[in-house]
């Protein structure tokens, strides 16, 4: 087992990791940037070192210094997190090179999940239902204009190296279509690297699933169940649950197979998500990616099996066997996660850094709060908004949901705008107590 674990990133994940570490008995090393010099995690870590500016690119992002700190400090091991170097596969491989393992999938199975293209070949591959599409990227306008009217339209044009709603377009007509291309094309250079990007039918009625998956060195591979993720703004989620509400045993059990199905095919190991859209109206599900690290929502699939995720990519990545098969693991009760951002609801979702004059998060059965930010806290403007992760699990989704609203009312944070307000909207809304909701639910429901 790994003696000491370097945290390469910030934030609630950075201490959430730490509290798993000191848990296992394993040392801790937290990276800083000049504007975390007073953070949370530093308090937690046995050791600190800073590693640069503000800026992430000289800093989280910056792959000399972090492997200096880790050389420095004689780490074992460097856990990602999620975000910044967490699904570069050349940070993994520089990782390897300096014999300090890197706690998640292999840089090869990184590099082949990375690009969505790519992914979606080894999924049909595989015989994993894929959104109908382009068969791999799109290299002119003939092409495209092609493909978008024999899939029909309206259809998305989507980045093949990257995620988060960047370098994604949707067109409803050729026009808008060559007109978007373009665009998508600039966005996705300016934000991977790589200009290149691939058609997909849009599904008008999508629910956004994903299946928490994790896999040891020896073959082993387990899922932990679903999530529902399709509380979004610009492709972003804001509130996720397991199990989903529109799912059947029936699906839950093809959907579960195929995301195991596609990593055995990807050769992949440790912690991973394998994300499908549901179509409303067909009752079919289709893959879409992989996110080859930890996901921001792993809490609620550990609220309903009790499993540690981090902890499971701690031993995975040491090369143990998974302690547990398929059949060991069970579901109890519904978990909902809230994002708790630092930003204005009714602005836009614009960003709200600044000093937090008083933080008193919510306690109580049922509650989990994952946070790095406290009272007299100043969240900087160069990292993303996140200032804690809001959990509730109760004993079905009624209750989960009761829960969540309780703790809502108790969550206070004074200073800056916060996504508390909305949330209590959205859990107040028959709509989405109903489970009857897409992903457009944000731009039909919240004005």
């Amino acid at each position: 087992m790994f003696s000491r674990i370097l945290i390469a990133n910030r934030g609630e994940i950075a201490l959430r990791i730490i509290r798993t570490c000191r848990r296992m008995g394993i040392e801790t090393v937290a990276v800083y940037s000049e504007a975390d010099k007073d953070s949370l995690p530093l308090r937690y870590a046995d050791r600190k070192i800073c590693i640069g500016p503000a800026a992430p690119a000289r800093s989280y992002l910056f792959i000399p210094n972090i492997m200096s700190a880790a050389v420095v400090m004689d780490v074992d091991a460097i856990h990602p997190g999620y975000g910044f170097l967490a699904e570069n596969p050349h940070f993994a491989e520089v990782c390897r090179d300096c014999q300090i393992e890197f706690i998640g999938p292999t840089s090869e199975a990184m590099e082949l999940l990375g690009n969505k293209a790519k992914a979606r070949e080894l999924a049909q591959e595989a015989g994993v239902p894929v959104v109908p599409g382009s068969s791999s990227v799109i290299t002119d306008d003939r092409t495209a204009l092609e493909t978008a009217r024999e899939i029909g339209y309206p259809v998305m044009i989507k980045a093949a190296a990257g995620g988060g709603g960047r370098g994604m377009r949707m067109a409803r007509n050729d026009a808008s279509l060559l007109q978007f291309l373009s665009a998508a094309r600039r966005e996705a250079e300016a934000s991977f690297g790589d200009p290149s990007v691939y058609l997909e039918k849009y599904i008008t009625r999508a629910r956004h699933i994903e299946v928490q998956a994790i896999a040891d060195k020896h073959g082993h591979i387990v899922h932990l169940g679903e999530r529902d993720c399709t509380i979004q703004r610009r492709h972003q989620k804001l509130l996720e649950e397991s199990p989903s509400p529109v799912i059947d045993e029936e699906i839950r059990a093809r959907l579960t197979a195929d995301a195991v199905k596609l990593l055995r095919a990807a050769g992949y190991t440790n912690a991973g998500t394998v994300e499908f859209l549901f179509d409303m109206d067909t009752g079919e599900y289709y893959f879409i990616e992989v996110n080859a690290r930890i996901q921001v929502e792993h809490p609620v699939s550990e609220a309903v099996t009790g499993i540690d995720i981090v902890e499971q990519q701690i031993l995975a990545a040491a090369g143990e066997e998974l302690p547990f098969r398929q059949e060991d693991v069970r579901f109890k009760g519904h978990a909902i996660e809230c994002r708790i951002n630092a930003e204005d609801p009714y602005g836009d979702f614009s960003p709200s850094p600044g000093h937090i004059a008083f933080h008193s998060p919510p306690q109580g059965k049922g509650i989990r709060v994952d946070t790095h930010v406290f009272s007299g806290y100043n969240v900087p403007p160069n990292y993303d908004s996140l200032l804690a992760k809001l959990i509730v699990t109760g004993k079905d989704r009624e209750d989960a949901i009761a829960r969540m609203r309780s703790a809502l009312d108790e969550y206070i944070i004074e200073g800056v705008r916060t996504t508390i307000p909305f949330f209590k909207t959205v859990l107040d809304s028959e709509t989405f107590k109903s489970g009857n909701y897409d992903t457009h639910y944000i731009d039909n429901y919240f004005q």
